[in-house]
């Protein structure tokens, strides 16, 4: 049964591009459900520091001893987790997804609690920081990286995945689950008025701008329940998405205000990112027959034309010389004696003497279906 409270929040506009002030599991719960489609959460460690931490030259290490960062154990912060994480799983829309990073003092209990609450794990990332800062006790191995964890909001549900974009992002290769980038230094790290940073763990650009990139789309709305300094915004608006940064310190709201109004949003054609093929619309090469583009007995030849086969009146092949007729996944599978086939890559027809790919045709016939649906 929907609650009168549940209803005035369903009704309310999403306050899209806003630094929200307070409590994030009380401001997520007063947002309308199903209306975010990314949330990136980067929550409190819980280091358990014991005492101040120095350099061999005795200078003290700016370490992270806030006050947010403190829990009186395993059971508070767990609980913590656990409530945050609800307010945030009401929020994704049925095909949202969450980014969460830690490091190992608490990544563990917030990827089990993820499971718990029925996200659905897609990946974990090991951010390998190129530039780490070094263990200066020497009782440990030098703590070099981070831990993302990318899940669903359920099972069955269908996540933005810009496979082509990340691999165009990593020179053509398939993009892995180790990231190496540099920490956050230089111009980039915000300082405050007295010259000292503005936040202990403000994250890169580069971090957010991959996962941006990767799993949102132009108008999506990204939601940041820890917005800090305002990484999630900054990154969001230049990349042509909304952003809600949820944020209970007013100095770090402000900070992060500074930042977003110094930000210069893309438009237009630097926004767009190499489509994924399989979201491209299918064409059956049975269409291709029916426009005319290929004829019925028409010969395609395989890759290095060590094959051939002859194109049938329904859109299948065969090839007598191996006994094989199918589709052209099918007769490219039986000839080289594969277990598949992209027919379309595999097969090329003549033309002036020159080998085509099928594929061009395919790529023609999309090309007219965008037109056909483009505005006016």
């Amino acid at each position: 049964m929907t609650t009168i409270k549940q209803k005035r929040a369903a009704a309310r506009p999403l306050p899209l591009n806003e630094i929200l002030a307070g409590d994030c599991v009380s401001v997520m719960n007063s947002l309308p459900e199903a209306s975010v489609d990314l949330i990136f959460a980067d929550p409190p460690y819980n280091l358990q520091l014991r005492g101040d931490l120095h350099r061999p030259d005795n200078s003290k290490v700016d370490a992270v001893d806030d006050h947010w960062d403190q829990f009186s154990g395993f059971a508070a912060y767990d609980s913590f987790t656990r409530h945050w994480l609800a307010a945030a799983r009401r929020l994704l829309k049925p095909n949202g997804a969450i980014w969460v990073i830690g490091s190992y003092h608490n990544i563990f209990r917030v990827g089990a609690e993820l499971q718990n609450q029925g996200f659905w794990l897609l990946n974990d990332v090991i951010w390998r920081k190129s530039n780490p800062m070094p263990n200066f006790r020497g009782k440990r191995l030098t703590n070099a990286h981070e831990t993302l964890i990318w899940a669903s909001k359920s099972e069955n549900a269908k996540p933005t995945f810009n496979y082509e974009a990340l691999k165009s992002l990593n020179e053509g290769v398939q993009m892995r689950s180790d990231w190496v980038l540099p920490i956050c230094t230089g111009g980039e790290r915000l300082k405050d008025a007295s010259g000292d940073k503005a936040h202990p763990t403000q994250k890169p650009e580069s971090l957010l701008y991959r996962v941006l990139v990767g799993t949102t789309n132009p108008g999506d709305v990204v939601l940041d329940p820890f917005f800090g300094t305002g990484t999630t915004g900054a990154v969001a608006k230049m990349l042509g998405r909304d952003f809600i940064g949820i944020e209970r310190e007013e100095s770090y709201r402000e900070v992060a205000a500074r930042r977003l109004a110094r930000v210069r949003r893309f438009d237009g054609e630097a926004l767009a990112t190499t489509a994924s093929k399989r979201a491209e619309p299918r064409v059956p090469f049975g269409q291709v027959v029916e426009r005319g583009m290929l004829r019925p007995g028409e010969e395609l030849f395989s890759i290095g034309n060590r094959h051939k086969a002859r194109v049938r009146a329904d859109g299948s092949l065969i090839a007598p010389d191996a006994d094989a007729k199918g589709s052209i996944h099918q007769v490219g599978a039986a000839l080289e004696g594969a277990p598949s086939c992209n027919g379309w890559t595999y097969w090329h027809f003549k033309r002036e003497g020159k080998m085509v790919p099928i594929d061009m045709l395919r790529q023609q016939i999309r090309a007219e279906m965008a037109d056909e649906t483009r505005p006016n």
